[in-house]
């Protein structure tokens, strides 16, 4: 009765609304600072862009937005899913619902290949798509290919990116999630733009895996130098 009660449509909005105002609060609390300072101006001529996030550390992701960007983000379909998806919906962002797998007879029932192809539809309206890089359950921070497909058969460049607080509670789970707190410092980082050749053959794609991961571990590096601690 628990679960059931858990997954009630009434209990996942209600969750989800007090999700989106406790961010709104931490991000009201935190004096951040964007690195470079100067990123948007650099990247304005390369939008619509493939936001790129690590699993655990997506919950302020939202901020990275400026103002009269468009971004929607992709959200798996799973009850979790349903809180972050109404958490993003009331911060302004766009919806869609697919994740990933490990499994190659998951990727249906999770919804993966509707969510490419509404990616690719985002992109090519000139909306920007946003998603995690690693996929659910493991293994953390591991980029998928999925992400360098849709930069391939989109055209358009990955972009890593990370964002920390001085103060969070770190969780022991298999995303090395990150619960940001409100009353410190934050940082927001935003990497160099990866770019994948539409005729990329297999050992391009994994080169480009590779580099998504090196880049999204060197913007979360550089995001928890900024406000004084170390990354894990």
């Amino acid at each position: 009765m628990l679960k059931s009660l858990g997954r009630h449509p009434v209990v996942l909005r209600t969750v989800g609304t007090l999700l989106a105002a406790y961010l709104k609060f931490v991000r009201r609390t935190n004096r951040f600072v964007v690195d470079p300072p100067d990123v948007y101006d650099q990247i304005d001529g390369d939008l619509p862009v493939i936001v790129a996030m690590w699993h655990g550390q997506h919950f302020m992701a939202p901020f990275i937005r400026p103002e009269g960007y468009s971004v929607s983000v992709m959200i798996s379909r799973s009850a979790d899913g349903e809180i972050n998806a109404i958490a993003a919906e009331k911060l302004g962002l766009g919806l869609i619902r697919a994740s990933g797998s490990q499994k190659a007879h998951q990727i249906s029932k999770r919804g993966g290949m509707r969510g490419f192809i509404e990616a690719m539809r985002v992109l090519r309206g000139g909306g920007n798509v946003a998603l995690t890089a690693d996929v659910p359950k493991g293994p953390a921070r591991v980029a998928g290919p999925g992400i360098v497909q849709i930069a391939r058969h989109s055209g358009r460049a990955i972009l890593p990116v990370a964002v920390a607080t001085s103060r969070s509670i770190e969780l022991n789970s298999w995303d090395k999630a990150s619960i940001n707190l409100p009353f410190g410092r934050g940082a927001i980082v935003l990497g160099e733009l990866i770019h994948v050749a539409s005729d990329a053959d297999d050992d391009a794609l994994e080169a480009s895996r590779q580099e998504v991961e090196a880049g999204l571990n060197a913007t979360t590096r550089r995001a928890y130098e900024l406000v004084g601690r170390s990354d894990g």
